[in-house]
Order: C-alpha cells, then structure tokens, then sequence
C-alpha cells in the first residue's frame, strides 16, 4: 500500500502571530495569559508595553544572542523558529533546545546573568523582546505574571530533561515528534501537521544521535503509519501510536 502523502498545509499550520490590537495581546504572547486573568488588558499595562519591543526579521543563520553576552532581556518567539546551541573549545556544537511561536529564549540566563548558549534562527524569525530586570519588577506587583515565568522556568528544565536517559533511537525520535505537535497545538496551531525548519543534523545532534540514524528512523515511523513524510512537511497519522512508542522517553 502506498504510503499516504501529507494532506496540504492548513494556513495555521506554519505558524505566525498576529500584532494585537491597542487592547488586544498578540496571538502567541507568553505572558497575555497571566495578564488577562489578572484583568489587564494593553491600555492598563502601558508600562509593560514599553518595555517591549517587537524585533526582527531576523534572517536563518543570524545570532539572537551569543554565549557570555550580559543577560539584560528574553526573547518571546512570535514567528519562525531558534536553535540554541553550546559550543566547546574545539568548536564542536551541541543542540540545546528548539523554540516555537509563544516560546521564550533566554531563560537559562536568569541565575549566571550571562547567556549560556547562542541562539540561532533557523528560518525568517521574529520576536518580543522584554526588558528582564523590567519585567521581574513588574511581576514583583502580580503574583500571576511571576507564577508564570515560573512555569516558564520549569518548562524550560522539562525540555532540557526530556531526552535524558539510556533510551532506544526510535524512541527518542518518536518523543521528538511527539513533543513538538503538543507544543505547537498548545499554542493553537495543528498539533499534526508540521514543518521541520530544522535540519536532519540538527534534530541528530539535540537526539544525540546519527544523522543517518534519524533519517532511517523517519523512514521506519513512515513505513509503520504513524506519520507521512515529505521533505521538511511531516503529518503525524497515529498520534496515539506515537506517543505509546515514546513513553519511555516521556514518562520518566
């Protein structure tokens, strides 16, 4: 039987966010949730509001941030998508974490008040940059906003955690997938169909794993009907296929 090819992209599939409106937070704000619950909207948060900037076009392959810049701000993804890298004295790169539309960079900054990584677009990216000191002041004032740059902070440890362990290459590539459809559909977007904008070495090198090895493996979980592939365009067809053959990963 031939394999089903992916389904053309609904509009939402690539995610972008809107601007807002003078009231309105944009679509993929990290913090408009704690906001609104706490019954601000724009106009009563002027003083946040200027504190961010709206930043980029950011082209692929430009730098965010770099390692041991002083940490003044975070970085809150509104469009595209940013690879955060370590590199070691011999100049070998290790993949740290991928961000999504409504994700924020530069947490890991917080305690050494430096950057620890650099963060690297990987495709057309956009961004709302706060002011940290700015914002940590404010949230000082709404106990909403600093619970959640405190789930923020534990996200972030939760990624870095994710694929830690002596775990199976196919599980691993399978809680991959899995991991980044939640995270997209948390966000409002398909949580099925998605773009992978970042390389096969990439993905290879955040797996700790051979480049060929992620290729066979895409190959394996295509063959198996749980998701349809082609070129960077990925659709996951057995979501509950897939997240039983990443449990190992995903429950420790």
């Amino acid at each position: 039987m031939p394999t089903p090819r992916p389904q053309r992209p609904d509009p939402r599939a690539n995610p972008i966010a809107d601007d807002g409106t003078e009231v309105r937070f944009c679509s993929t704000c990290a913090f408009s949730g704690a906001c609104i619950d706490a019954g601000y909207d724009k106009i009563a948060l002027r003083d946040l509001h200027v504190l961010v900037e709206h930043v980029g076009p950011f082209r692929a392959g430009e730098h965010v941030f770099r390692s041991r810049e002083p940490f003044k701000a975070i970085y809150a993804v509104r469009a595209g998508l940013v690879k955060t890298v370590a590199v070691d004295p011999e100049g070998n790169e290790q993949v740290l974490g991928f961000y999504l539309p409504g994700e924020v960079v530069g947490l890991n900054a917080i305690y050494p008040e430096h950057y620890p990584c650099d963060a690297v677009t990987l495709e057309t990216t956009h961004f709302c940059r706060f002011s940290f000191p700015a914002i940590s002041a404010l949230a000082a004032r709404m106990p909403g906003l600093q619970q959640q740059l405190f789930r923020l902070l534990s996200k972030e440890l939760g990624m870095t955690s994710l694929l830690a362990g002596d775990h199976a290459a196919e599980e691993r590539v399978a809680a991959f997938v899995t991991d980044l459809g939640e995270r997209l559909a948390a966000q409002g977007f398909s949580g099925t169909r998605l773009r992978l904008s970042m390389s096969r070495l990439d993905i290879a090198n955040y797996l700790r794993l051979a480049a060929e090895t992620v290729s066979r493996i895409f190959t394996r979980l295509r063959d198996q009907g749980l998701i349809a592939l082609e070129g960077r365009d990925l659709e996951i067809l057995d979501p509950s296929g897939l997240r039983a053959l990443a449990r190992n990963v995903r429950d420790r």
